[in-house]
């Protein structure tokens, strides 16, 4: 096997030391943090008000679709405009939908249109925010320090889905849940401050050296059209095929839906305190990736950025989910699950880092926006695969059977990547 020249060169958190790379990573957890902060209140708040647990489906989907509906076009319009304004407009749009609630609530007034609407435009917002700022992510770094930056801003998303909710609970039981929503809005600030001057991205670099907003390509967003072409320009980089099929297929079978099924499993597992044991499970899976992100980063010779071993690590995050879901017995759903999360933060930043490595230049922003669709897109589905079925059989079935076709998917895929080489 032949090694991978970015081993002998690279030193563990260098990436650390790139100008603006810090201020980047600090404001995308503050960012991912106040999300999460807002889910628990807005979500706690709503089921007081509504007890309806069809609002609740609908805020699950509301928060994948517009990464569907949406990710490409903002890809596009990042080959066209200034990403930095872009991830402002998300963060905007987030800081603006938090004072909505705090709104809403105070006076009152909140119906469920309104639940509704707020819950679709911080879809929105989560589309413009997430996907531009990885094409910024690119420009800040390079491709020397590529690989590191994408697991860092993994892992920094992985502790803000894990602070988050600790925060928006002790937010909520020291100041209460209308305050506290008020006060989460501040969460957002670094971010939209640190853009307005940021300097950085390509367009920047652009509107420097030649006193242009931006000398790249001007093609317009086409909707579908663009879906269409840039699968055509992809399908020409296998790295890039293969990372969006496996990104897709995850997402779609799998995705995060059975941590959205944890009371479910913690009920069933019978562990004394439900509310403990959902705690520890969803600890425990945080904990793995969080875990994953710092040895990968500590130490260079794990795994090579190659498309296969993001295939392999993929194969054991679902074999882990498998065991995972036949298991009833606690103590072995713990590390099952430790290892489940490991796995994830492995394959998806990898898969990320290569898509990121191979997407030709002229088109960044849509390959980039396209990954969105398959990783966090096709997560709107997911809760169908194995929600949905869960309800019919139960999730322990649906999860394993999900699980099981994904990695049956996969391993037929690795297959076929192996026998082509």
């Amino acid at each position: 096997m032949a090694a991978d020249p970015e081993r002998s060169r690279r030193r563990a958190f260098g990436v650390l030391a790139v100008p603006g790379f810090r201020p980047y990573l600090a404001t995308f957890f503050l960012t991912m943090m106040a999300d999460n902060v807002e889910h628990v209140i807005s979500y706690w708040l709503m089921f007081q008000k509504f007890q309806s647990a069809a609002l609740g489906g609908f805020a699950v989907v509301s928060h994948w679709l517009p990464f569907l509906a949406f990710s490409l076009p903002v890809g596009a319009l990042n080959d066209r405009f200034d990403s930095r304004r872009l991830i402002q407009l998300g963060g905007a749009l987030f800081l603006l939908v938090s004072a909505a609630w705090g709104y809403f609530f105070l006076t009152d007034t909140l119906q469920m249109w309104h639940a509704m609407v707020l819950l679709v435009l911080h879809g929105c917002a989560g589309v413009f925010w997430s996907t531009s700022s990885q094409m910024l992510l690119y420009d800040i770094v390079g491709p020397a320090e590529l690989k590191s930056a994408v697991r860092l801003n993994a892992t920094a998303r992985y502790l803000g889905v894990l602070v988050g909710p600790g925060v928006g609970s002790l937010v909520m039981l020291s100041l209460g849940p209308m305050r506290g929503i008020f006060l989460n809005t501040l969460f957002y600030l670094p971010l939209l401050s640190w853009l307005a001057r940021a300097p950085y991205g390509r367009h920047y670099r652009a509107a420097s050296a030649a006193g242009v907003q931006h000398a790249g390509p001007q093609r317009a967003v086409r909707g579908l059209a663009d879906v269409l072409d840039t699968l055509r320009q992809v399908r020409g980089v296998p790295a890039l095929s293969s990372m969006l099929l496996l990104a897709g297929a995850a997402s779609f079978f799998v995705g995060n839906s059975y941590q959205a099924q944890m009371p479910g499993f913690a009920r069933d597992l019978g562990h004394g305190d439900p509310g403990f044991a959902y705690t520890a499970l969803l600890g425990a899976d945080a904990a793995g990736a969080l875990l994953a992100g710092l040895v990968l980063e500590s130490s260079g010779r794990v795994f090579d950025t190659r498309a296969v071993t993001a295939l392999r690590l993929a194969l054991c995050w679902a074999a882990a989910l498998v065991a995972f879901a036949l298991t009833r017995r606690f103590g072995l759903a713990l590390p099952l699950l430790f290892l489940a999360g490991f796995f994830e933060l492995s394959f998806s930043s990898l898969a990320q880092t290569l898509v990121q490595m191979h997407a030709p230049e002229e088109i960044r922003g849509r390959v980039l926006g396209l990954f969105g669709m398959a990783s966090s897109g096709l997560r709107t589905f997911s809760g169908l695969t194995v929600g949905l079925a869960g309800s019919i059989s139960n999730i322990h079935t649906s999860l394993a059977c999900s699980a099981l076709v994904f990695l049956l998917a996969t391993g037929w895929h690795l297959l076929a990547r192996r026998s082509a080489d």
